[in-house]
């Protein structure tokens, strides 16, 4: 969710999210931000502290008060030298910050680390299921249609994190961390995620087509379809 009220810079930003894959909202008004977070539950909220009606940093206390929104990550967009906005927004619950005039790159930069440490912090639920796939964490069990799928570990693992996304993009490099434990800078290529996941889809037959590739960067899962 983007909340800016400049709305040349909301567009431009939420131009460059689609180009990522990502499927964002735009609200322009403080007040509205905390309902259209509770009713979207967005995995993360670009917030702009200069904004009409509540300014940014009471948009924060607000949402990080109500147990709906709370776990939300924060990204603040700032102004240059609001040196103590940024110290209090961070104390507020926010998780990180960029100044105004921005760098897109660097925007999707850490929009991308934020969503990461997030994925990490929140454990996956022990069961998951999409049309006709379950998943049981626990089990370490994949059943289609009724009947158990083999798969090797690190189909599961890729199914598994996949699943858990609630249909937020992955980068191979966040599936090479979640399913291979490891760094994505080592010696393991991220073209070895794309052979497992083609590997994958075939075993899913019809289901398979839930994994959705996201050019340039990654994949996500459908489950509403």
């Amino acid at each position: 969710m983007v909340v800016e009220d400049e709305r040349d810079i909301a567009r431009m930003v939420e131009y460059n999210l689609k180009k990522e894959g990502y499927r964002p909202v735009l609200v322009h008004d403080g007040f509205y931000a905390a309902l259209t977070a509770a009713k979207e539950k967005p995995a993360l909220i670009l917030l702009d502290l200069m904004l009409p009606g509540l300014d940014g940093l009471e948009v924060c206390r607000r949402l990080k008060a109500d147990q709906k929104t709370a776990h939300i990550p924060i990204i603040m967009l700032t102004a240059k030298g609001e040196e103590s906005d940024k110290v209090l927004g961070l104390g507020l619950g926010a998780d990180d910050y960029v100044t105004k005039p921005f760098s897109l790159k660097e925007l999707l930069a850490r929009v991308q680390a934020v969503l990461r440490r997030a994925s990490r912090a929140e454990p996956a639920p022990e069961k998951l299921i999409a049309g006709e796939i379950e998943l049981d964490a626990a089990k370490v069990e994949v059943k289609l249609k009724g009947a158990p799928l083999e798969l090797t570990s690190k189909e599961f693992e890729l199914l598994k994190a996949l699943m858990a996304a609630g249909d937020r993009v992955l980068t191979r490099e966040e599936l090479l961390e979640k399913a291979w434990e490891m760094d994505s800078s080592l010696e393991l290529e991220t073209r070895t995620v794309d052979v497992h996941v083609g590997t994958l889809r075939r075993k899913l037959k019809k289901e398979g087509r839930r994994i959705i590739t996201v050019k340039n960067y990654g994949y996500r899962f459908e489950a509403g379809r």
